[in-house]
């Protein structure tokens, strides 16, 4: 076999190839963390934990060599008894994140120079792969192990025949190829003799040479944009043991938190956050007006929205009083936050005169956006808030923390705050741009005008995509409560 090297440019475009995800593709060979983000957001915190404390038995079966005992122990911890529905939604909405942060680049550029038909082979559960292997590698075939379900829930054994490893791997590369003779590249991992790699005319083998780089963001497949689950960084043993000691710590943390941030006067809010360990960094690109001017007139500030509490950050910046206006908000969020609240109903009209209202009793804070995003991304921009105020204040927000995601689709909605607030050292970076005068031009010119003054600031890029698009991508559904 020949060591991995850039597609030359003599290659036709419509070769095809087989590649090993786990290894080769992907930058390690382990399997573990996607079982464990499996078994997390498909499962639960109890699952996962079982899962956690057979860490060291998998290991040990792997350096003895029986990494398919080792992978089916982890198949049934991670499977047995769990929804379908509930695994395709985490291998969709979750394991692409982490799959492209461990997209091998030099491998990747071998897979995406070959432009006939390409097969991804692995180990893995192929209900685990198939999502970002169809989504992002564009690949005609997914031959990956079978699970046993039954009325809609896994067993946690895999079906008769189904493990993909050895010579099954070139059992089912053979079927795949529905009557082709060869295929014109294989790719595989460092240290395996792949019987699939037969079927190869040219085989390429991963070794200790390669640098395993992963693919830079900007030479990601597709962009990503939206995705879900609760932990930053990939679960391996290690981390998923970090996260597990944090958490009675980072319980105390965040109720100190929300503590500090319910009885602390506004002015001095901002070194009360400081003090537990709350990092936010203020830019006012315009000075602050004087209580004497606020009095005759309030600011409508408009952000983008990275987490649930961005409108307590902007008031604790400014050291006063403003409203959120919020949407799809839970009671436990609205009792606990330190600012006062309007919900409104997305009805244009209705809302509008909320908005009104509530300006004319004080500063108000909107996310026209609808939802969060993650990314480095911002989402279209409702024009609604450029009818009711005079004088708007764009707020470029960034945010950052180095566990938990304090935003979810699937997950439970009331707990937001709460994961954001437990990460060690949260931080937030506000930018008050140049107040934007609003009704001298029309709504959407308005919308569009501050949306990209934002992302110019940040260095976001500003899409089209709506709230409606996120919840279709992640959930299947537009994000409505159907019980409403």
């Amino acid at each position: 076999m020949s060591p991995i090297a850039p597609s030359p440019r003599s290659w036709k475009e419509n070769r095809s190839i087989a590649a090993e995800f786990e290894g080769a593709l992907l930058i390690s060979s382990s399997l573990f963390p996607y079982f464990m983000l499996v078994s997390l957001e498909a499962g639960g915190p109890v699952r996962a934990l079982a899962l956690l404390l057979l860490a060291p038995l998998v290991r040990l079966l792997e350096l003895a060599g029986l990494e398919c005992v080792a992978l089916r122990v982890m198949i049934f911890v991670a499977t047995a008894g769990l929804r379908v529905v509930n695994l395709q939604a985490a291998a969709k909405a979750t394991l692409p994140k982490f799959y492209l942060e461990n997209l091998r680049r030099s491998a990747y550029r071998v897979f995406a120079g070959c432009g006939g038909k390409r097969y991804v082979i692995t180990s893995c559960p192929r209900i685990m792969a198939e999502p970002f292997s169809r989504e992002y590698l564009d690949v005609d075939g997914v031959l990956g192990t079978e699970l046993r379900a039954f009325q809609g829930f896994f067993l946690g054994l895999t079906s008769p025949g189904g493990f993909m490893s050895g010579s099954r791997r070139l059992e089912a590369l053979h079927a795949a190829m529905a009557g082709a003779e060869v295929i014109d590249v294989g790719l595989c991992g460092k240290d395996r003799d792949q019987p699939f790699m037969s079927l190869c005319a040219e085989r390429y083998c991963i070794t200790p040479q390669d640098a395993a780089q992963p693919v830079p963001r900007s030479e990601y497949p597709k962009p990503l944009i939206f995705h879900d689950g609760r932990l930053v960084a990939l679960p391996t043993p290690l981390d998923s043991l970090i996260v597990l000691l944090w958490i009675p710590f980072g319980v105390v943390l965040v109720t100190l938190r929300i503590l500090v941030g319910l009885s602390s006067p506004y002015k001095m809010c901002l070194l009360c956050t400081a003090a537990t360990g709350v990092r936010i960094r203020a830019q006012f690109h315009e000075p602050r007006s004087d209580a004497a001017t606020r009095s005759r007139s309030h600011t409508l500030f408009v952000c983008n929205h990275r987490t649930l509490v961005d409108p307590v950050i902007i008031s604790t910046a400014l050291r006063r009083k403003v409203t959120a206006v919020t949407y799809s908000v839970s009671r436990l969020s609205e009792l606990i936050s330190p600012i006062p609240t309007i919900r409104l109903r997305r009805d244009r009209f209705e809302d509008g005169a909320r908005m009104r209202s509530s300006l004319g009793h004080g500063d108000l804070v909107v996310c026209p956006e609808g939802t969060t995003c993650r990314e480095p991304y911002l989402l279209r921009f409702s024009p609604l808030f450029a009818e009711i105020a005079e004088d708007i204040v764009p707020v470029a927000v960034t945010n950052e923390g180095s566990m938990f995601y304090g935003t979810t689709v699937r997950g439970h909605k009331c707990l937001d705050s709460f994961f954001f607030l437990m990460n060690p050292r949260p931080s937030y970076g506000l930018d008050f741009l140049a107040k934007v005068p609003g009704g001298q031009k029309s709504k959407y010119d308005v919308a569009n005008h501050i949306q990209q003054a934002i992302g110019r600031t940040i260095g976001f890029e500003c899409t089209n995509l709506t709230r409606k698009d996120k919840y279709r991508m992640l959930a299947g559904h537009d994000g409505l409560d159907p019980r409403k």
